[in-house]
């Protein structure tokens, strides 16, 4: 009878944190490296999301931590598709996904965009995700020097101007 009633709370418990993941975000921390001219981007996205989006349109489902390069070539082309920088005036600037990194619930993807020379802002465009949820929110933190500032990105928003 324990066993029955252990096994029911744990069934219990893994459908109510599912169901508590009925929020979809990422969070996506952006430094302004000025000495290296150079944008560092590190990407948190939930695991079982990102590989609902990495799985569509593949003749098999994706999963991020299997053995060999075909998640992260995906991630990388998922991530410059949906994940864009330019400069001010609009000429795209080049996202390079250099690593991935698992944690509990999901993966963080560290990237950079290499500047063309100083820049006082970047447009920046964060639809991740938002191909797959329509109720998806991107939470952006920019450090650049002293300066500190958040954007928020959403479906009918997923571009801003950020300046430093």
């Amino acid at each position: 009878m324990r066993f029955f009633l252990v096994l029911v709370a744990g069934v219990l418990l893994a459908t109510t944190a599912r169901a508590f993941h009925a929020y979809h975000a990422t969070l996506t921390e952006l430094r302004y490296n000025a000495v290296k001219q150079q944008l560092e981007l590190s990407v948190k996205v939930f695991t079982d999301d990102f590989e609902k989006a990495l799985s569509r349109g593949q003749p098999t489902p994706v999963s991020l931590a299997a053995p060999g390069p075909r998640a992260l070539v995906l991630a990388t082309a998922y991530l410059q598709r949906t994940l864009q920088v330019s400069t001010p005036t609009g000429a795209p600037l080049p996202l390079q996904v250099l690593g991935m990194q698992a944690e509990k619930d999901g993966y963080w993807f560290y990237c950079k965009v290499p500047l063309p020379g100083p820049l006082p802002a970047v447009q920046l465009r964060q639809a991740v995700l938002l191909d797959v949820f329509g109720d998806e929110v991107n939470i952006v933190n920019v450090e650049a020097g002293a300066k500190k500032q958040s954007a928020l990105f959403r479906a009918g928003h997923e571009q801003e101007l950020l300046t430093w």
